[in-house]
């Protein structure tokens, strides 16, 4: 944790549910129940705010398009989440990828360890990910050349920017008001 930084202990804005949601988030939430099973709180919290709701599912349906497989496009919303030190959605992407998509613990392990992953491919995914983050948005040459030469095309430098800006969002939120972990993910907390 980055203790040169404040860290926020407040929480200003409480999660939110369907009966108590403004109006423009209502409708939301209850399509996040029908296809969850459950609100997961962060979706909760950002309910506080419909334009923030709807505004980050819109940017998560568009990253969904993008050239990625489901296992890549969860790989960079778990290196972001990591790299920007954000416990709430770092516990919720290790739970969705060893428990819902049944990725190997070990993957999941390496990227919140740091440390390479045995997929060369994956791991020039992870790489650039880091790197965009930690360095806010600039890249070595060398580690996109890595990524172009592990198979990936040049627009999809552009699209590991939607996975980096949703996690910019969530985890930012969670840095400014904490995100209570539910038991659904508390398991990789």
């Amino acid at each position: 944790m980055n203790t040169t930084n404040v860290t926020a202990t407040t929480v200003r804005l409480a999660p939110r549910t369907i009966a108590n949601a403004p109006e423009g988030s209502r409708s939301t939430l209850e399509q996040i129940q029908k296809g969850f099973g459950f609100i997961p709180n962060l979706m909760a919290t950002f309910a506080n705010s419909p334009a923030v709701l709807n505004g980050y599912l819109a940017l998560d349906a568009q990253f969904n398009q993008t050239g990625f497989s489901p296992l890549e496009r969860q790989l960079i919303l778990l290196t972001a989440s990591v790299e920007n030190e954000c416990r709430y959605c770092t516990a919720a992407h290790s739970t969705i990828l060893k428990a819902m998509m049944k990725a190997d613990p070990a993957l999941v392990a390496a990227i919140r360890a740091n440390t390479p992953l045995a997929d060369a491919k994956l791991d020039a995914l992870v790489t650039l990910v880091r790197e965009i983050v930690a360095n806010r948005g600039y890249a070595a040459e060398s580690t996109v050349a890595a990524f172009i030469a592990a198979g990936y095309r040049n627009e999809q430098l552009a699209e590991v920017l939607l996975g980096v800006a949703l996690k910019t969002i969530s985890n930012y939120l969670d840095h400014l008001n904490p995100v209570a972990i539910e038991a659904a993910f508390a398991g990789e907390a």
